[in-house]
Parts: structure tokens; C-alpha cells; sequence
């Protein structure tokens, strides 16, 4: 059963990008206001197939941070990515900048949220990502960075990059780690039916150390992670 609705959802989501993206891509060429409604839009629509046809739900502990702030948040599965935007006000995303490159995935993505780093550059990178999430927290906006950088299995030894002290430290920002077990239920192509929980965590204020920093944040997003897992 788990797989037959798997299937259900994938030719959901499937059917579901493609249609928006053919109808929409003029999108591409308006003000970004037009890109965010899209990804909401396609955000909302996609949960709600999960739950239909996959029986996922989920619930939100904590409330989201308003304002110019910064966003730690565990990366376990896309359903991360698509529920901190539906959450937060007009993010700005920390991504690699190989997904910009996706047709009409990436397109919309770059319109929309996208502050696209290079990994390969290093220092530069650093610099360039650093004054792309400056910009956006000048507008008032939050800006969202997964620190490990990648997707991580349920109960995975952690992997936290220097990225995200060094935006820490050259913003001067306050941070807001989070915590959630998305990878229980969305593993892969496999949805397994259930309620995924995302739990926004207590902040910590600007101005740490950068290893006092790092310690803190892997330790509450690590614990309050490990305490939502089955």
C-alpha cells in the first residue's frame, strides 16, 4: 500500500510541476511578487497531495521568526525546503548554485528565493553569499541556510559546514535553529503515512564566538532532532 500511494503522489507531483511550470513561466519575466505566489501556490498544492494521496500531515511547534533574521534549519527531505517557505516571510534560500540551472525548477527558484552559493570557490563564495543574504535582510526579510548542506538520513552523525557562522558572524544576526524528522516519512520516493513535525527552536542572539556559536547550534538542532525521531 505504502508504495502504490507513493506512486499516486509522485504522479501528483509529477503532473502538478510540469502544469505549473507551462502555464506560469511568463512569471519569470514579472516582479518577484508574482514567483513567491507561484511557489506558494505550488508549495500548498503539493502538501496537499501528500496528505491525500500519501497521508502525510504535520504540525508546527514554536512560532516562525518575523523580521531580518537568520534560519538554521536540519535538512532531511524536499519537504523541508517547501514548508520553511510556506512558513517564513519571503525567505531568501541558501542553495547551490547548480539547481539554478534546472529548467524551469531552478528559473523559478532563482526569481523567487534563491542566494546561490558556489562551493568550489571558498572564500569568495563566502563573500558573495554573505552580501546576497545582507541584501535581503536590509528588505526585512529572513534568510534560510540548511548547515550541512545536504540531506541528512534520520539519526546520520552530523556534518555542520563553516557557512553558516561565517553568515553568523559578517551579518551580525541573530539565528533561529530548527528542528524536524521529515526523512520518518518522506524518504526518497517511498512517502510513509504519518504527521512530520517542525519545531522552531529558542534563538540565539548575535555576537558569539564562532566555535561557541557552532557548538550551540548543532546541540539544539541535534537534540530537540533526535527527541522528534521514533
Amino acid at each position: 500500500m505504502t508504495i502504490f500511494r507513493s506512486l499516486l503522489f509522485l504522479l501528483w507531483f509529477a503532473a502538478l510541476s510540469v502544469l505549473l511550470s507551462l502555464i506560469f513561466w511568463p512569471v519569470l519575466l514579472l516582479p518577484r511578487g508574482a514567483a513567491i505566489w507561484l511557489a506558494k501556490s505550488w508549495a500548498r498544492a503539493t502538501f496537499w497531495g501528500l496528505r491525500v494521496f500519501a497521508g502525510i500531515g504535520f504540525e508546527i511547534r514554536g512560532a516562525p521568526p518575523k523580521g531580518p533574521v537568520l534560519v538554521a534549519a536540519k535538512h532531511m527531505s524536499m519537504w523541508d525546503t517547501l514548508a520553511l517557505y510556506l512558513l517564513l516571510d519571503r525567505p531568501g534560500i541558501v542553495l547551490k548554485r547548480e539547481l539554478l540551472f534546472v529548467p524551469f525548477f531552478g528559473w523559478f527558484v532563482w526569481k523567487a528565493a534563491a542566494i546561490p552559493i558556489d562551493r568550489g570557490a571558498r572564500a569568495k563564495a563566502l563573500r558573495k553569499m554573505s552580501a546576497a543574504a545582507g541584501r535581503v535582510l536590509e528588505e526585512g526579510r529572513p534568510v534560510l541556510i540548511f548547515p550541512e548542506g545536504t540531506r541528512k538520513k534520520p539519526g546520520a552523525p552530523p556534518d555542520y559546514k563553516p557557512g553558516v557562522a561565517g553568515l553568523y558572524g559578517m551579518l551580525d544576526v541573530a539565528c533561529v535553529p530548527v528542528a524536524l524528522n521529515s526523512g520518518v516519512y518522506w524518504t526518497g520516493f517511498l512517502k510513509r503515512p504519518g504527521t512530520i513535525t517542525l519545531a522552531f527552536l529558542e534563538t540565539i542572539p548575535p555576537g558569539l564566538k564562532r566555535g561557541d556559536f557552532m557548538a550551540l547550534l548543532e546541540k539544539r538542532i541535534e537534540t530537540a532532532t533526535t527527541a522528534l525521531l521514533p
